[in-house]
């Protein structure tokens, strides 16, 4: 949805704008804010800051460029911004207990070319799978490859109530399920493959251009500043967003990451599960030939694509 009249440099709105913004966030996935020509650093700070626990979430690279430490700098020129970020989906500070709430994107210089974002909502994604998946996709916790911060695949949002799916295509080093016995069991490595290819799937399957219902791939205006409810929707860098510069145009976007006001997502509290795995709870699972790959891009489901957080 657009939003039109609203300059985000000014003096944030009322409490009930802002949670009513909020809820449509949570509905429909992201806002796009218009004619906001090109914001500073420090004015798109100040707007990212309505939102969630009201305060920044900083924890990437910080480009020379950069206006400030909470601005990532992302380009298809490597001396103008940070290249080949999130060609996978994938949500936001999955290497944190507490994902970011919100995320913001604002474009400095839209490429000739095009250079979009492509958007998916998980809650219509979930609705979206069998009902034997659902069941089943219920039962996994996803393990953080760097972090080893455990989230659930499929959680309830917070706000929005609506039940959605959940998966870092890009740093997940492996999954538990948990059993009917209600023991954890690390999948293995065809099951792996399974779950990571069938979400991949279920989610470009909601774009338009597929054919979908629940996602779209976002071509930025100049002036455009998106924000988006980071648990309600997954994202992914468009492949044309990097492509040389040459052949493409120049592509510059400043992102910004918003401290969640709640933990999680989180396993259910019944499962009795910590926030992040332990060697101890590794080797208890019933491991059999269950994978999980620690460190940098986690589990590699498909070798032949381009993975970079």
């Amino acid at each position: 949805a657009r939003v039109s009249g609203l300059d985000l440099r000014a003096a944030p709105p009322s409490p009930e704008v802002l949670g009513a913004l909020e809820a449509e966030m949570a509905s429909r996935g992201f806002l796009v804010f218009t004619d906001q020509g090109i914001l500073s650093g420090d004015e798109q700070v100040h707007c990212s800051e309505f939102w969630g626990a009201r305060e920044m979430h900083s924890t990437h690279g910080v480009h020379p460029r950069a206006p400030n430490r909470h601005i990532f700098r992302l380009s298809n020129d490597s001396s103008v911004g940070i290249t080949g970020v999130g060609p996978q989906w994938h949500n936001d500070g999955s290497f944190e207990s507490s994902i970011f709430s919100h995320v913001g994107y604002h474009i400095i210089r839209v490429p000739e070319q095009g250079g979009d974002t492509q958007f998916v909502h998980q809650g219509a994604a979930f609705d979206a799978l069998p009902k034997e998946k659902q069941e089943y996709w219920s039962r996994l916790v996803t393990i953080n490859a760097t972090s080893g911060d455990l989230h659930p695949m499929v959680h309830d949002h917070p706000i929005s109530g609506r039940r959605s799916v959940y998966l870092h295509l890009g740093m997940t080093g492996g999954i538990f399920e948990k059993t009917d016995d209600l023991n954890l069991r690390l999948l293995e490595h065809d099951e792996l493959l399974d779950v990571f290819r069938s979400y991949n799937a279920l989610l470009n399957a909601g774009l338009v251009e597929n054919g979908g219902r629940y996602g779209m791939s976002y071509p930025y205006k100049q002036g455009d500043c998106i924000f988006i409810d980071n648990w309600a929707i997954a994202h992914r860098a468009s492949p044309e967003a990097h492509l040389d510069q040459s052949k493409q145009g120049l592509r510059i976007l400043h992102r910004t990451t918003v401290k969640s006001p709640r933990p999680g997502p989180l396993p259910p509290k019944t499962w009795q599960l910590p926030t992040v795995v332990t060697q101890n709870l590794l080797m208890s699972a019933d491991r059999g030939e269950g994978v999980f790959v620690a460190g940098g891009l986690g589990f590699r489901w498909d070798p032949d694509i381009h993975m970079q957080n």
